[in-house]
Formats: C-alpha cells, structure tokens, sequence
C-alpha cells in the first residue's frame, strides 16, 4: 500500500492510500539544482539581458511604477524587492498590483506579496481594479480587442515589472506581457482577450499561432515607446527560486520560458485511469482559480477516466459566470453550445471544464458546499480516501497518477 501526503490549504494535509498494483506514481515538475536564492537574484539584475542595470535604468524617472503579481500567484515578489531595497529606495516608487480581473489582495496576501518591505511602501500601493480604474485606450490589436491600460502604468515614465514564469492552460505561460494584459487592463479589454481562449491553439506549452499570446504581444507594441524593466523568476517545484531572468521583457521572458519548461513539463509513459490532481496553496483561491488544475490533469488522462481536484477552495467558487455556465445543463455538449452564442468572461473556464467533462468525470474534495458543486456536474467528496475508494470499487484494475502541484504540471506522454 502507497500512502501519499497531498497539501490541502495553507498548513493542512489530506492522507490518501494507493493499492501499490493501482499506483501509477507520482507526476510532478522536475527536481533542479538550486543556487542561494538571493544571490540568484542579485546575478540577474548585475547581468540584465538586453538592458541597462536597474540602477541606471532608474536615473532620471520621476514616476517609476512597479508592476507586481496579485495573491493568487506564487510569485516571490518579497523577495525581489528585499534585494532591491539595498539597491534602490523603495518608498520613492508607486505599486500597482496587478489583479486582472480577481479582487484586490487582503492584508494576509499583501504579506505574502510585499513581505519585509509592506510598511515602508504601503502607502504607495494600488491595486488594479478592471472595473473601475481609469483606463486608457491605446488602439485595437489584430485581433479586435480594445487595448485599454490602468493609467498608472500608461503615464509613468519607468517599468519596473516583477512576474514569474510557468506554463499556462491557454496563454502558453504566464510572465511578461501578462503584466499588462490582463494584469493592468480594463475588465472590457480582459473580457475581449480571453475569449480567444475558445480557440484550440490557446493551450498549455503554445506560444507560436496562440492568439491570447498575440493579443498579450500587441498590447504591449502599443506602448513600445515606455521605458520597461522586468525580473521574470522560475521557481521550481516546491517554490524555491530556481531562475532569473532580468532586463528586456521579451528577451528575459523567453529566456524564462526555457527554463520553465526544464521544470514544469513532466514526461509520463502512460495515460491514467484517475489523475488525483491538487492545487496547493496560493492557487487554491477558489474552484475558478483551482480549474488550472484539472485542466492539466487532462493531459495524462484516458478518456472515460476520473480527474480528482483536491483544492480546498478558501473563498468559495470563484466567477459567477463560470460557475452559472456549469450549473445550465447536466449535458457538457449543450454548455459548450450555449457558450458559442455570446461571450462573457469566465465562459473560456467553463469551456475548458466542459469540454473534458465531454470525455471523463470531474470529481472533487474541497471545502464548497456539495450541493453545489454538484450541480455543476462535478462529483463532491468529504476525503480523497473515499473518492479513490470509490474509484476502485468500481474498477479495481485502474492505475491510478497523482499530481501533487497540478496548477503548474504539465504531463507529456512520450
């Protein structure tokens, strides 16, 4: 018997046993050599790649902006900024925390984005708000979306951004352009980008031809002129700082973008029966947030299978609309078509999470109320051990795959 330990929230754990003749193993991104944390982040920003050091790169602005990641990413943006802190002066700077279209963080997220340095920079926060903050409109991109951009960031004369780097179910990764779209834009122009989602070529791992990808790139020529500085990090598995890539946005995040893939694309030789997949903390915000999560489990899973989310979804469901579109019908086939008639953001979720449910069950442990998670179409269960239970009772010959950080790992058969 395999006993295996999954995160669960913040602190806790759930325990769940594997019969060894079910047990496919455990798929998770790969082990790399870490140096000291500070010091590779202090070597990225002594050897920016296709810019000027930050020191220099700072001279002359009069209204610098950092651009941050929100709560919900596991960006170790505190630790950037304590190695900038003995570089620069961080209370002549503004902050805008980049949410898209989640909420502001709370005092406990601040914490965690800010760290050591919150105090001495509070007062120069903001957090994006897509639906009310002014936004400027800065042209439409090749594919139609109005590029409209927090005037904060539009009107400051220097970019510092602060991201990281990992793939992405339907921008390819996450880092770089994502700062500012949908980081700092307007909830219209977000709404607009990600219905692109629907499109096939929006997938994990895809940059080439992934129209959100093209949309992200244009919102970003629209503002070539403006002065920008990034510091992209790869984390490895458990969240350790494992790369840095500082200087030119696009430069340092391609550059990211390889080292994210060393770690998080994960070869596997055989599909699953059931794919236990988590999504650990911060990504377990909610079952919106939690989606990532499934969604990769897709990639190491046999049709009519089970993918098992274990997320405890600490602030409910997330985004009426996804949850509104799960709930319409018990027929996956007839969401997808009610979701072809008019877009809202949230449908390219629901979309996602429709279309497996077209091929294998959704089955869930989580804090939510089960009734309605149930009328989502998704399976609740109290505990993993009773869902796997479950699962084998019906077909004790399944083999059986966890992924322990299912938010960010990305099977691949070979």
């Amino acid at each position: 018997m395999v006993e295996i330990k999954l995160p669960y929230g913040k602190d806790a754990s759930r325990t769940v046993e594997v019969p060894d003749r079910n047990f496919l193993g455990n798929l998770s991104p790969k082990d790399v050599m870490l140096g000291d944390r500070d010091d590779v982040i202090n070597r990225s920003l002594d050897r920016p790649i296709g810019s000027a050091g930050i020191e220099q790169f700072l001279e002359g602005g009069k209204d610098v902006v950092f651009i941050v990641n929100d709560g919900t990413r596991p960006t170790p943006t505190a630790s950037v900024l304590e190695a900038l802190s003995k570089r620069v002066d961080l209370s002549k700077f503004r902050f805008l925390v980049a949410t898209g279209a989640h909420r502001g963080p709370n005092e406990e997220e601040l914490g965690f984005i800010f760290g050591g340095v919150l105090e001495k920079v509070r007062a120069n926060i903001h957090s994006h708000d897509s639906r009310n903050d002014r936004c400027v409109h800065l042209g439409r991109s090749k594919n139609g979306t109005d590029m409209e951009v927090n005037e904060i960031a539009v009107n400051a004369d220097r970019l510092i951004i602060i991201t990281s780097v990992e793939p992405h179910y339907f921008a390819g990764y996450t880092g770089g352009r994502k700062s500012f779209l949908p980081g700092v834009a307007s909830f219209r122009c977000i709404e607009q980008n990600h219905r692109l989602a629907m499109r096939k070529e929006a997938e994990v791992l895809r940059l080439e031809g992934n129209p959100v990808h093209e949309d992200m790139i244009d919102a970003l020529q629209v503002v070539k002129g403006k002065s920008i500085f990034s510091i992209q990090i790869v984390m490895d598995r458990h969240q350790n700082v494992y790369k840095v890539a500082s200087g030119d946005l696009f430069s340092a995040f391609y550059k990211a973008v390889s080292w994210a893939d060393e770690v998080f694309s994960a070869e596997l030789k055989e599909r699953a029966d059931m794919v236990i997949s988590v999504a650990p903390y911060p990504m377990d915000v909610d079952l919106y947030q939690s989606q990532k999560a499934i969604d990769n489990a897709k990639h190491a899973l046999k049709d009519g299978g089970v993918a098992l989310l274990v997320s405890k979804c600490r602030e409910g469901f997330g985004d009426d609309t996804f949850c509104k579109q799960l709930s319409s019908s018990n027929d996956p086939e007839a969401i997808l078509r009610n979701m072809e008639c008019e877009y809202r953001l949230g449908y390219h979720k629901a979309a996602k999470v429709a279309e497996m449910m077209c091929r294998s069950r959704i089955w869930a442990v989580t804090d939510l109320d089960p009734d309605e998670l149930a009328g989502m179409n998704i399976t609740p269960f109290k505990d993993v051990q009773e869902a796997v239970d479950t699962f084998l009772s019906e077909r004790p010959d399944a083999k059986i795959l966890v992924m322990m950080d299912g938010s960010v790992t990305v099977p691949r058969v070979v």
